[in-house]
């Protein structure tokens, strides 16, 4: 029985990866954040009471397909558990279980794809939600590029000071990092500007890949 265990196992992962897909479309298509959104089809994924919403319908399907898909797991290994050589009740499951996930499998594959051709992204959004915080949200780059010259404990604590200094005032952190001698000393003007734009994180991710 380990067999069709292992093809319900392998579905339920790549039921987990497409989920969290899905789950991630429908959080980033929020208005407050937008950098992600189901493409819009006419009469899709409208409200009854507000036209002007877009619902993420595609992502909704999908989550709930691979939540049902992922709960299924479990009831194949439990068939694996037949008493000597004939089941009483445990090879049963097999055949309520493996049509649906099968079916379900489809369903939710399906929905991936169309999920994917048709996926917005919007870069300005991005921008714009890298920008709120003023460049604390790469304050772990800067303490890593100053690691080196004044150990990592000390460069923490250099940017840790900055960052409390920059959300007090309200400033951006290069700011306050231009103006501490401990950054400035080991850190020119060009590299710091450098290390807080945070695109560059995406030209480390292109190094990865290559």
């Amino acid at each position: 029985r380990d067999t069709l265990a292992e093809v319900v196992s392998v579905l339920g992962l790549v039921a987990g990866t497409l989920g969290k897909m899905a789950s991630e479309v429908a959080a980033l298509q929020r208005n407050e954040i937008a950098e992600l959104s189901e493409g819009f089809l006419p009469d899709r994924g409208s409200s009854s009471t507000m036209p002007q919403k877009r619902n993420p319908i595609t992502s909704e399907a999908m989550v709930a397909q691979a939540a049902f898909i992922r709960q299924q797991v479990p009831l194949l290994t439990y068939a694996m558990t037949a008493v000597h050589e004939r089941a009483t009740g445990e090879w049963q499951v097999e055949w309520i279980v493996l049509p649906e996930v099968g079916v379900m499998a489809v369903g939710l594959l399906k929905n991936a794809t169309s999920l994917l051709e048709h996926l917005v992204v919007d870069e300005e959004a991005m921008r714009r939600n890298l920008s709120l915080t003023r460049g604390l949200i790469v304050a772990e780059r800067v303490m890593m590029a100053l690691a080196p010259y004044l150990g990592r404990q000390a460069a923490h604590e250099v940017v840790y000071a900055a960052s409390a200094q920059a959300i007090e005032q309200r400033r951006p952190l290069a700011d306050v990092l231009s103006e501490n001698e401990a950054v400035t000393r080991h850190l020119p003007p060009g590299e710091l500007s450098k290390l807080l734009d945070p695109t560059g994180y995406r030209r480390e991710r292109a190094g990865l890949r290559g």
